[in-house]
């Protein structure tokens, strides 16, 4: 049996609704290669969208319904007109995610039209590959194939995305997920200026595939720890008088660094260092330099550890494991907000297995599990699926 996202989608969508659907859309997932805590701080990211990506199958009604179905949970079904209020459920909250995007596509005053629809994925869940951004997006990008949306850009559909789940679910995430997810370029990781929005694709390496290690380290106290960072962050920058960190150069804040309270200082010298560590991978990625690509991914983890302090034990574990492997030929380090949760490395194909089995044989996580590993590839935004 084929058991892709589309295929389970598409089964599910006829078995419910007894036809086939007319509309295929998918949105990938992401991992974001270096740039951590810099989006809230006007900075510069590099992620790319992966090769796993939710799917929405579909077919349009005569009336004003949203009928949707979930076929990876046992077809649970949600409804609801587009001439009543969309009210938050307090479950499911897969149905929250869609709920949120119609809302406010609506609220755009965009054309909007009845359609059934099925969402299945592969994006793996609670791993920090951005599966919530992918099914937001994918429901814009539904949406965006009727008449009427042609002026929705890649990144006003992220941009939709990411209202809904700030507004609706009550997520206050950034924008780098949903711009991955919406303006992915296949082979090409994004260089994305998170004040202007500014999108530049840039050409992976041939030869190095993409390697996510969960660490399954459960992230404890992150939204507490994520609040008290970007208020050193942004004390940092009013004491310069600046709006974000992102205006700081490195040079004044060495000259004036004592001024700053000594954890405000680590704080911003990361953001400051980050910022010029992405800038410099994006032309190592470009140039097809990899041993320089692995000592910026070096730093940027070293930075956290020490300068933002949100990496633990297991995660720097994990990361000399897969370094001892790759050496110079590649890049290994922490991925996403800090305190467990992934590690993201760039490892020339030849040294794929190596570092999976090293992986394997080497680590294990304070609860006992083994690290799951993903290895992907740098894919297309999302799209319609022919």
């Amino acid at each position: 049996m084929n058991d892709t996202p589309l295929a389970r989608a598409a089964a599910v969508f006829q078995a419910a609704f007894g036809q086939v659907p007319s509309i295929q859309v998918q949105a990938p997932g992401r991992v974001n290669l270096i740039g951590e805590h810099t989006d809230y701080n006007d900075g510069l990211v590099l992620p790319c969208a992966i090769d796993y990506r939710t799917v929405i199958v579909a077919r349009l009604r005569e009336d004003r319904l949203v009928r949707v179905l979930a076929a990876d949970y046992e077809g649970a079904i949600d409804e609801y007109s587009l001439d009543a209020p969309i009210e938050r459920l307090e479950a499911p909250m897969w149905a929250n995610y869609v709920r949120g995007v119609v809302r406010e596509l609506v609220q755009r005053g965009l054309p909007m039209q009845g359609m059934d629809l099925s969402i299945a994925g592969d994006v793996p869940q609670g791993a920090g590959l951005s599966s919530s951004a992918s099914l937001s997006v994918a429901v814009c990008r539904l949406f965006a194939t009727l008449p009427g949306f042609e002026a929705l850009s890649p990144v006003d559909m992220a941009l939709v995305a990411q209202r809904a789940e700030n507004d609706f679910v009550g997520c206050k995430c950034g924008n780098m997920d949903q711009i991955s997810s919406a303006c992915g370029v296949q082979d090409h990781v994004l260089m994305i200026d998170c004040r202007s929005l500014a999108v530049e694709p840039v050409p992976m390496p041939a030869g190095a595939a993409i390697m996510i290690f969960n660490s399954h380290v459960t992230r404890g106290l992150v939204d507490s720890a994520y609040n008290t960072r970007r208020e050193q962050c942004e004390t940092a920058a009013r004491h310069f008088a600046l709006p974000a960190l992102r205006d700081l150069d490195l040079a004044t804040l060495e000259a004036r660094g004592a001024e700053l309270d000594p954890t405000v200082l680590r704080r911003a010298r990361h953001v400051v260092t980050e910022n010029a560590r992405v800038a410099a991978a994006a032309q190592a990625l470009a140039a097809g330099d990899l041993a320089r690509m692995g000592e910026l991914m070096e730093a940027s983890h070293a930075s956290m550890r020490d300068d933002f302090e949100i990496t633990v034990p297991a995660i720097d574990q994990l990361v000399g494991i897969v370094k001892d492997v790759i050496g110079k030929a590649g890049g290994v380090r922490m991925t996403g907000g800090g305190f467990g949760g992934c590690v993201v490395a760039l490892v020339p194909e030849n040294l794929v297995d190596a570092a999976r089995e090293a992986v394997a044989r080497s680590y294990t996580a304070p609860n006992g599990m083994r690290a799951t590993v993903y290895v992907c590839r740098a894919a297309a935004g999302a799209g319609i699926v022919a």
